[in-house]
């Protein structure tokens, strides 16, 4: 299994485009001893053929140019267009992890794999998404059940060779989902089917898990997490405070669906016991210490056994 990692910031990425923050103040400057990184992104491939995109970033475009292998070729094609994406896996219904959609809109063939809740909330009730459907059979959705292992289908209904369980790991659903008039109308919203992480495996019995939001660990999770290769989980935030502390303003990590990485009942105590599979941390927040590769925090998450993703990593398992 093939894993690039497209973008490994958090919403905004970083620098985000509105922050004076140390951290996007320092790394504009060249000050910062840090790398700039876009939106959260992977893309999965059982052998760099065909690929499935977890997520659709609002950074998707220069994602996939910046990622040959994803690139169409003229050898492909007659008319220039066939792309290597065979689909996408929508993890929540949050803008960071949709907006993308719409740079797959030129009549590219997608099937697109999302719980009934987050399909109702992206595509159903948003005109916007009929751009997906410019010619019959364009988008083909699939529904995702958490707990309920899929094989992986291409546009054609051609398996591609990647298990995909997914696994609930939330139940908060964007803003926008009960903003104004429509809190009523989306009461059938259900709350297990809000935020995923993702349970990856391929014909050689590898196992990755992906959870770019992880608002706790169960010992379901920690199970599921020995049993695995490769780990990319939540590091949006270092503290509870830390958004509040920075912008003087806000939700805290918890309430915002994330767990910490510092402290006693952070993530990195938490799977501290966890040895067997290679850690990564993804989706990291603009504010977070560790994009500082001097600060005490970075040193901290590296001595713990932990790697910090960085736009265009290649993961081959």
């Amino acid at each position: 299994m093939l894993i690039r990692v497209l973008g490994s910031a958090a919403g905004g990425g970083f620098p985000q485009w509105n922050c004076a923050c140390s951290n996007c103040a320092g790394v504009r400057a060249g000050t910062l001893v840090s790398k700039p990184r876009s939106q959260a992104q992977l893309a999965v491939s059982p052998n760099g053929g065909e690929w499935f995109l977890l997520g659709a970033s609002p950074d998707l475009r220069t994602q996939l140019e910046a990622a040959s292998p994803l690139l169409p070729s003229h050898q492909q094609s007659a008319d220039n267009r066939l792309s290597p994406i065979a689909g996408v896996v929508l993890l929540s219904a949050e803008l960071d992890h949709t907006v993308g959609l719409f740079t797959l809109r030129e009549r590219h063939p997608l099937r697109i794999y999302a719980t009934p809740s987050v399909r109702k909330l992206v595509a159903d009730e948003n005109s916007f998404f009929r751009m997906l459907e410019r010619e019959p059979g364009q988008s083909q959705w699939e529904n995702l059940q958490a707990g309920d292992r899929v094989k992986l289908r291409n546009a054609r209904g051609k398996e591609i060779g990647i298990g995909c369980t997914p696994v609930s790991v939330g139940e908060k659903f964007p803003f926008f989902a009960f903003a104004g008039d429509d809190r009523d109308k989306r009461a059938d919203l259900q709350p297990d089917e809000a935020v995923l992480g993702l349970l990856l495996d391929d014909a050689t019995g590898r196992k990755v898990f992906y959870a770019p939001g992880l608002g706790e660990v169960t010992p379901g999770l920690m199970n599921m997490f020995r049993a695995c290769d490769v780990l990319l989980l939540d590091g949006s935030f270092w503290s509870n405070n830390e958004l509040v502390s920075a912008a003087g303003k806000g939700q805290t990590a918890r309430e915002m669906g994330h767990l910490p990485l510092g402290g006693l009942d952070g993530l990195l105590h938490a799977l501290a016991g966890v040895d067997g599979p290679r850690k990564i941390l993804i989706h990291i927040n603009n504010t977070n210490p560790i994009l500082d590769e001097v600060s005490d925090e970075y040193r901290q998450v590296r001595t713990a056994g932990w790697e910090i993703a960085e736009d265009g990593w290649v993961i081959q398992i």
